[in-house]
C-alpha cells in the first residue's frame, strides 16, 4: 500500500491563520503537530514505506522540512505546476507509485493534509476492511457517519452490502451540499454519509477508469508524467502539458461514473476543518461552551471560539463569535457566518494586500524571516538561518542592507570580501554590491537586517548561486 498526501489547498475560510503561501495543512491549529505531521502520524503502519506527498511549487520546502522534523522519510513529493483539482494530482501519484512498484500495482491509500480524525484505531480497522475491497478491484471511498445535518459537505447514499464482507457496500449515488431540509432528510432516512474525500484503490484500475471516462484528463497527466525530472527529493511534472489538463474532481471524474465504487463506513471523529466553526465544533470546550487557543481573557462569553495567536485577548459578552489574533490581523466574526470568510480574503486580494497571502513570518527553505517594522524608504527583518543553510548568492538594485548579528555566527560575502561575524558585530551591503550570507556553525543564526531605499520588494533580487534551485531573478 502507498500513501498519497494531498497537500495543495490554500484554506482560505481559515483567515487569517491561513495565508497562500502558508496555508491550514502546515498550520498547529488541531493538535501540538501541524496538519500534515498529524496526517504522516495517522498513516505510520499502513503503508510499505512508501508515502507520497502532493503540493505545489511554492510549499515545496515546507513540505521537505516539515516531514524531516516529524522524522518522516518521503518516497516522493510532486509538484504540481499549476492547481488541477483532485482527479489529475492523483493520477499523478497514480503514475509514480507504479513507476516503483515491480510487478503487481501497488494500492493507493488518498488522502488530505488538512484533515483531522481523533480515532486512529477506527480508521486503521475502516481501512483494513476497505483494503478488501481494493484488493479485489473496487475504488473505495470512505464515508462518514453524519453527527448532524451538515450543509458544508456531500453525501453519499449507500447501497446494498457487498456479499461476503461486513462494512462495505455499493454506492447508490453521490450528492451535493445540501440545503438545512434536505439535509435532514438524508439524516431522517438512514444510509447516507458525509463524503470526506478520502480513497483506497489499486493504482492501475484507478488509472484504467479514468482513462474509460475522461480520457482527456488521462492523456494530459500521462504526457506531463513521461516529462517529469527529479530534483533531489521532488518530483517535477511537466508544466505545459500539465496546464493543458482541464480541473476536475475524483468524485466528478471518475466515482459518479465507475461502476466500481464502494463505500466503507468511518466514524472517528473526522473533520476537514473547512472553517473555524469547525475547530469550535471539534474542540474542547469550557463550562460555557468556548474553545480557548492561547492567552485569553472572557467575561460572559459563551459558545465562542477564542484563538490568540500572539497577544492577550480580551472578551466581553460574546455569544457564538469566532475571534482570532495573529500577528498582524484580526478576525471577529459570528459562528454561524465564517464560510463567508472567504469573502475577506477576496476584498484582500482585489486590494492587492500582503496579508492574503503572506504572514511576518515568512518561510524560506533556509530558514525564517519576520518583518518587524517597515516604513516609505525602510524595512527592518528578523532574520533566523539554519545551521548549515546558506541564502542565495544575490543582489539588488534599490536597497542597502545594514546585518547586527543576535546569536551565532555569520559568514557574510560582501562584494569581494568575506568576513566572519558573531554576536553584536555588524556590517553594511552598499546597493548593487553581491552579498551573500551563510551559517557555518552548529546553532541557529540569529541578526536584525534593515534595509533602506527607493523600493523594498521581494522581487528586487537577483540571484547568481542558489542551492535550493530557485530561479535566478525573483
Amino acid at each position: 500500500m502507498h500513501v498519497v498526501i494531498m497537500a495543495g489547498g490554500s484554506g482560505s475560510r481559515l483567515w487569517p491563520s491561513s495565508r497562500s503561501s502558508f496555508p491550514k495543512q502546515f498550520l498547529s491549529i488541531a493538535g501540538e503537530d501541524t496538519m500534515l505531521q498529524a496526517t504522516l502520524a495517522r498513516v505510520d503502519g499502513l503503508s510499505s514505506g512508501n508515502t507520497s506527498v502532493i503540493c505545489n511549487e511554492e510549499h515545496r520546502f515546507v513540505v521537505a522540512q516539515q516531514a524531516q522534523d516529524f522524522g518522516a522519510a518521503l518516497s516522493s513529493i510532486i509538484l504540481e505546476p499549476a492547481g488541477r483539482n483532485t482527479a489529475p494530482a492523483i493520477a499523478l501519484a497514480a503514475f509514480d507509485a507504479l513507476e516503483s512498484a515491480g510487478d503487481k500495482a501497488p494500492l493507493l491509500l488518498v488522502m488530505a493534509a488538512d484533515h483531522v480524525i481523533n480515532d486512529v484505531r477506527a480508521f486503521h480497522a475502516a481501512v483494513a476492511v476497505a483494503q478488501v475491497q481494493a484488493e479485489a478491484g473496487s475504488l473505495v471511498t470512505f464515508g462518514i457517519v453524519p453527527e448532524s445535518a451538515h450543509t458544508g459537505y456531500g453525501y453519499i447514499q449507500r447501497g446494498a452490502e457487498v456479499v461476503g464482507q461486513g462494512g462495505a457496500y455499493g454506492v447508490s449515488r453521490f450528492v451535493e451540499k445540501p440545503d438545512a431540509g434536505t439535509a435532514q432528510s438524508y439524516i431522517d432516512a438512514g444510509g447516507y454519509y458525509w463524503n470526506s474525500g478520502m480513497f483506497l484503490f489499486a493504482a492501475d484500475v484507478y488509472l484504467n477508469e479514468l482513462k474509460a471516462f475522461r480520457p482527456d484528463i488521462y492523456s494530459a497527466c500521462e504526457k506531463a508524467f513521461a516529462n517529469r525530472q527529479r530534483d533531489k527529493d521532488f518530483l517535477r511534472i511537466d508544466a505545459e502539458a500539465f496546464k493543458a489538463c482541464p480541473d476536475e474532481s475524483i468524485d466528478y471524474a471518475v466515482m459518479e461514473k465507475t461502476d466500481k465504487a464502494v463505500v466503507v463506513p468511518l466514524s472517528a471523529g473526522w473533520s476537514d476543518v473547512g472553517a473555524w466553526s469547525s475547530l469550535w465544533e471539534i474542540g474542547e470546550k469550557d463550562a460555557y461552551g468556548n474553545v480557548i487557543s492561547g492567552d485569553v481573557l472572557n467575561h460572559n462569553t459563551v459558545n465562542s471560539y477564542i484563538r490568540a495567536e500572539h497577544r492577550l485577548v480580551a472578551t466581553v459578552g460574546l455569544d457564538n463569535v469566532v475571534v482570532v489574533e495573529t500577528n498582524d490581523a484580526v478576525l471577529v466574526a459570528a459562528k454561524d457566518q465564517v464560510q463567508d470568510v472567504k469573502k475577506i480574503v477576496e476584498a484582500l486580494k482585489a486590494q492587492n494586500r500582503s496579508e492574503v497571502s503572506q504572514h511576518r513570518h515568512v518561510y524560506r527553505p533556509w530558514g525564517v524571516y519576520d518583518s518587524i517594522d517597515n516604513g516609505e524608504r525602510y524595512q527592518v527583518k528578523r532574520i533566523t538561518v539554519k545551521p548549515g543553510a546558506k541564502l542565495s548568492v544575490q543582489m539588488h538594485h534599490h536597497r542597502a542592507e545594514h546585518w547586527i548579528v543576535v546569536s551565532g555566527t555569520a559568514k557574510v560575502t560582501n562584494g569581494d570580501k568575506e568576513i566572519m561575524l558573531t554576536e553584536n558585530q555588524s556590517t553594511y551591503i552598499p546597493v548593487g554590491v553581491v552579498h551573500a550570507l551563510e551559517n557555518p556553525g552548529v546553532i541557529p543564526l540569529e541578526l536584525i537586517e534593515v534595509q533602506s531605499g527607493s523600493y523594498l520588494g521581494e522581487d528586487d533580487i537577483v540571484r547568481f548561486e542558489d542551492r535550493y534551485g530557485r530561479v535566478p531573478k525573483g
